[in-house]
């Protein structure tokens, strides 16, 4: 709606509704994406709901804007909820913005969506370089004829007994049968002295035989796992296990496409198209280092021109839209390993990892003795890679402080490398961390910090207007200990002060909105920010959320029992910690978390993130997620306290409390 049209009579009620909207739209894309907009004409516009990450295909957005004027380019970054579109002359553009702004348009999924239009000075964005396929990956299209793939699916008996000789499971996003041996997926392995009766169907020998002789293969598969994925379904990023299954893993895409994304443990990300009837291949580097998985959504991002079928899908935001998918089916062939892998990826082979991951701590020492270990060591290992990846503030918690009356003196309660610590000039701040590398870094800032523990920080009881205790807590390996550095933060503060508290959640889905820490890639898009260490709240950037039973009822446990004011650890000893994977939901609330280290030890300097390169040492450290109630039952066991707000922020917890 124009400016100057407004001013000379009274809005209605929808007309009101609209410029809110489109206020809103503004705000929001410079808040989160950096995308200034203009309140004069331009050949160029931002268009809000109008993006890929919308299910909105080129297809549909440009005869829309076409309409109203010649289109010199459409950009469509993957992801993103918007999009820009440059007219040949400002005129043609100020036409889209009377009439587009507020229109309805339908989605690939048949959903109404409502465009808002904002003018910005220059339609761009910033690309990636070209990538290349990982090294040892390699896609064969078109291997086998549409004959054959109509007589492949077609061998493949979905209604059969499930009493069959051959493993026959529905899990909770496709079927799957496996034939040679089963394929466990809670290991990720098969049991080698339990092959299944009857070996791989004989209608693949011929096949089999014509691929060994071409060459795409070396060894015979002796195991087949099959996959029927509906549209909307996919599989989590996962390495195939080294010691399971030799070098070669092949995979047979029958019936539709699909895009398939490659990581790497630098955060490097490649998405790579496997056509219908294509084999993707995959040995070295690609087999035994980068996961790869298929996010779950019933769209993919493709490139628009025609002639593009497999390999990776670039960067070209003018070349992007959907893809619907339709239903797949994958046929992987492995061969069983009978000795122990001796790959040169020693960081990630379970045949040569040394050592075991610990147990949960069954006493306060034994705790101490964990967090020693896993948490306060690695950070003074990492601290300069650490600190090279954390330097974007959250947006809530610099409102926190932005809010905070001026002269206030404020603790911030592990501030790693101190980007908190200068938000807020009006502040006196002053960070404490268990880490002296970290706490060196704060001072080369010219920070004030000193080394601390969150349970016995060198401050005076009640001397601070303020604490911050950001992505700490969640590092305390018992029930206790993390109300212990609760109470400690609530020592700091004078009566009346306030404190706000973040830790890692659980529940990485929330409201039907997935977070950052499971949407993004850590390749950046344009102005997203590069992370390229691990999985770490601190960047919140595909799986969904499938917490077990088990997991459940500790969380209903771990509640129950800080609500009855009990503190106490789990009873849960003894286990080992899991190992997370990177980039996917949370199986378990007690866990090690991977760091993919670049530089050397201590206090290295920054370092960048431009592609894969030699794995460096690869380090665990411990996190307690908590679910959710949780962290709000934890403060209330406090005396003296009042919760004044407790909120979920981009996959974490948090709470504001304040000292009576």
């Amino acid at each position: 709606m124009d400016s100057n049209h407004q001013s000379n009579y009274k809005l209605n009620k929808t007309e009101k509704k609209f410029l809110r909207k489109q206020i809103k739209a503004r705000h929001t894309l410079l808040r989160h994406e950096g995308i200034e907009t203009v309140s004069y004409a331009t050949q160029s516009l931002v268009v809000a709901n109008g993006g890929l990450g919308n299910s909105v295909s080129r297809s549909q957005l440009l005869p829309a804007l076409e309409k109203c004027g010649l289109v010199d380019a459409l950009l469509m970054p993957p992801n993103k909820p918007y999009s820009f579109v440059r007219y040949r002359t400002a005129n043609e553009a100020k036409k889209a913005y009377i009439t587009l702004n507020g229109k309805e348009i339908v989605d690939d999924l048949g959903q109404k969506i409502i465009l808002y239009l904002n003018f910005v000075e220059k339609a761009q964005w910033k690309e990636l370089g070209l990538q290349a396929l990982p090294p040892g990956l390699m896609v064969v299209e078109e291997i086998i004829s549409s004959e054959d793939e109509k007589m492949l699916l077609e061998s493949v008996n979905w209604t059969e007994d499930m009493d069959n000789q051959n493993a026959q499971k529905s899990l909770k996003h496709r079927r799957v049968k496996h034939f040679g041996y089963e394929f466990h997926y809670e290991n990720n392995n098969v049991d080698k002295d339990k092959p299944l009766p009857g070996g791989l169907p004989d209608i693949w020998d011929s096949i089999l035989e014509k691929w060994l002789k071409e060459g795409f293969i070396k060894h015979k598969p002796d195991q087949l796992t099959v996959n029927q994925y509906e549209p909307g379904h996919g599989i989590p990023a996962h390495i195939d296990t080294h010691s399971a299954f030799e070098d070669e893993i092949v995979s047979l895409s029958l019936g539709s496409e699909i895009v398939m994304d490659f990581k790497h443990p630098d955060g490097v990300t490649v998405p790579v198209m496997l056509p219908r009837r294509s084999l993707l291949v995959m040995t070295g580097e690609s087999r035994y280092l980068w996961t790869h998985g298929i996010t779950p959504r019933k769209f993919d991002t493709v490139q628009a021109s025609k002639g593009h079928k497999s390999g990776i899908i670039t960067s070209d935001v003018g070349d992007l839209t959907l893809s619907k998918r339709g239903i797949r089916t994958s046929f992987t062939f492995r061969k069983v390993r009978q000795t122990p892998c001796n790959c040169s990826y020693t960081v990630v082979c379970d045949s040569q990892m040394k050592g075991t991951p610990p147990s949960f701590p069954g006493s306060a020492r034994e705790a101490s003795q964990l967090e020693q270990e896993y948490v306060h060591r690695v950070y003074e290992e990492i601290a300069g890679h650490f600190s090279s990846t954390r330097h974007t503030p959250w947006p809530r918690v610099v409102d926190f402080l932005k809010a905070l009356p001026s002269g206030s003196l404020v603790a911030d309660v592990g501030c790693g490398n101190g980007k908190y610590l200068g938000i807020n000039k009006e502040l006196y701040m002053i960070g404490c961390d268990r880490s002296q590398n970290l706490v060196d870094i704060c001072r080369d800032r010219h920070f004030q910090a000193v080394v601390g523990d969150a349970l016995a920080v060198p401050l005076r009881s009640g001397s601070c207007d303020a604490c911050i205790s950001i992505a700490v807590i969640h590092h305390f390996s018992t029930a206790e200990r993390r109300v212990a550095a609760l109470r400690e933060l609530v020592r700091l503060l004078r009566p009346g002060g306030t404190a706000l508290i973040y830790v890692w959640a659980m529940e990485q889905e929330y409201n039907k909105k997935k977070s950052k820490y499971l949407r993004e890639n850590r390749i950046s898009q344009g102005k997203e920010e590069i992370s390229s260490g691990a999985a770490v709240p601190e960047s919140l950037a595909e799986q969904v959320p499938d917490v077990g039973s088990q997991d459940a009822a500790g969380c209903v446990a771990a509640l129950t029992d800080l609500q009855e004011g009990g503190g106490h650890a789990s009873t849960v000893t003894k286990a080992k910690l899991p190992v997370h994977t990177n980039r996917t939901s949370f199986h378990s609330q007690d866990l090690l978390v991977p760091w993919h280290h670049q530089g050397k030890p201590g206090k290295d300097k920054a370092v960048g993130a431009a592609g894969p390169r030699d794995p460096g040492p690869v380090f665990h450290r411990y996190y307690h997620v908590f679910c959710e109630g949780e962290l709000e039952a934890a403060c209330r066991t406090l005396g003296h306290v009042r919760l004044l707000q407790s909120y979920y922020d981009q996959g974490n917890w948090c709470v504001i409390l304040q000292k009576l």
